[in-house]
């Protein structure tokens, strides 16, 4: 994709300003820091590719567009109105994806433009859902793939990327450790991750896109999103961004991060409340500690005068069994944003009448144990 000046995009430090040419493929900054990529102009209507049902009809909106694609019919998700907590919304269920994740939609993009440029080999660190995606894109894509996962991981919970033929690499420590390790291996083979390539990000935006066409080219009034790296804030942030730019929309929707009270550092950096050492959470795929782009995420949500909400454990784990019962089975994870909206819908933040989308990013196939404990049954 050429730019308005007839540049193309580059890396971006988004705190330095420094840039990178596209050109070579690279995950961080000369110092190590996390990277965005430079403006894109958006795309209208007309370059969507509306025989496509998979998030590539919006491939126009790519900093470029490989010659093939690595795709499994991503995207085009589902968009359900349901009514509860007092007023109506409309649930983008993301899970309904190959791998059971929205983070698929990271994958695709992500893996499909960096075999473009030569890699054949990835690196990633997660033992959840991202580990999963990358895993699976990799193997269709006919990539090698390399995933570290902390020791103390549960083996059911690394099945799905072992079954795709991805590496697996316990590592002792933490989850922290586990990805200070996933740097270091970073300097033998190329660290594809899913919270630090900007790839990604570009394939989350389309996220954004979707939901631009799901509601007759228009922007919903909020975006409530289920928090952990802020991947979907991010991503979201981005793509309506650039649909402003192009002129598609006339202004931005508000988005809101939802996050556990355990583990909260860019709600509790939103609310400008101090922070707190993380504790164990229910909502477990949102437990991340250290969010590499917090500022960036802060930054989203003030732009676009959306907002945080922090969530108790009952709450979540309340919220979780209420969407099953009427049907969404989903992870407690991103049953958290449905919590959300009850919360900020009871505090008049947002009003009963507003189009107000909840993300729900993964499937309660995924949490077939946490599923057991809230029912109090045995596996």
């Amino acid at each position: 994709m050429k730019m308005p000046d007839g540049k193309m995009p580059d890396y971006l430090d988004p705190r330095s300003g420094q840039t990178w040419p596209l050109a070579h493929p690279r995950w961080c900054g000369d110092a190590g820091q996390p990277l965005l990529l430079t403006p894109l102009p958006g795309m209208g209507r007309a370059e969507i590719a509306s025989a496509d049902r998979s998030l590539w009809r919006y491939a126009a909106s790519l900093p470029f567009v490989p010659e093939r694609r690595i795709s499994m019919g991503e995207g085009c998700t589902p968009l359900v109105e349901r009514r509860f907590g007092g007023g109506t919304c409309l649930l983008k269920c993301e899970w309904f994806m190959p791998t059971g994740s929205f983070k698929d939609r990271g994958a695709s993009v992500m893996l499909s433009l960096l075999r473009a440029q030569g890699v054949t080999a990835v690196l990633e660190d997660s033992s959840g859902n991202g580990g999963a995606a990358i895993a699976a894109y990799a193997a269709a894509g006919g990539m090698q793939a390399k995933i570290l996962v902390p020791a103390s991981t549960s083996p059911a919970k690394t099945v799905q990327s072992r079954a795709s033929g991805a590496e697996i690499e316990l590592v002792p420590g933490s989850r922290q450790d586990c990805s200070d390790e996933a740097e270091r291996q970073a300097a033998t083979m190329f660290y594809a991750s899913h919270n630090w390539h900007p790839f990604f990000l570009h394939g989350t935006k389309t996220l954004a896109y979707e939901l631009w066409e799901d509601l007759g080219f228009r922007a919903p009034d909020n975006v409530i999103v289920p928090c952990g790296a802020g991947s979907n804030v991010l991503g979201c942030g981005i793509g309506f961004a650039e649909l402003l730019r192009a002129g598609q929309i006339d202004r931005l929707p508000r988005i809101f991060a939802a996050q556990p009270a355990n583990c909260a550092p860019i709600a509790r950096g939103f609310l400008g409340e101090a922070p707190v050492a993380a504790l164990p959470t229910i909502a477990e795929g949102t437990a991340i500690a250290k969010p590499i782009r917090l500022l960036e995420c802060l930054g989203v949500l003030a732009e676009c005068q959306g907002g945080a909400v922090m969530l108790t454990e009952a709450e979540i784990a309340a919220m979780t069994l209420q969407l099953a019962r009427g049907g969404v089975y989903v992870e407690p994870t991103c049953a958290q944003a449905a919590a959300a909206f009850t919360r900020l819908l009871a505090a008049g933040t947002i009003g009963p009448g507003e189009t107000t989308v909840v993300v729900l990013t993964g499937s309660g196939l995924k949490a077939t144990q946490r599923y057991a404990e809230l029912l109090g049954v045995s596996l």
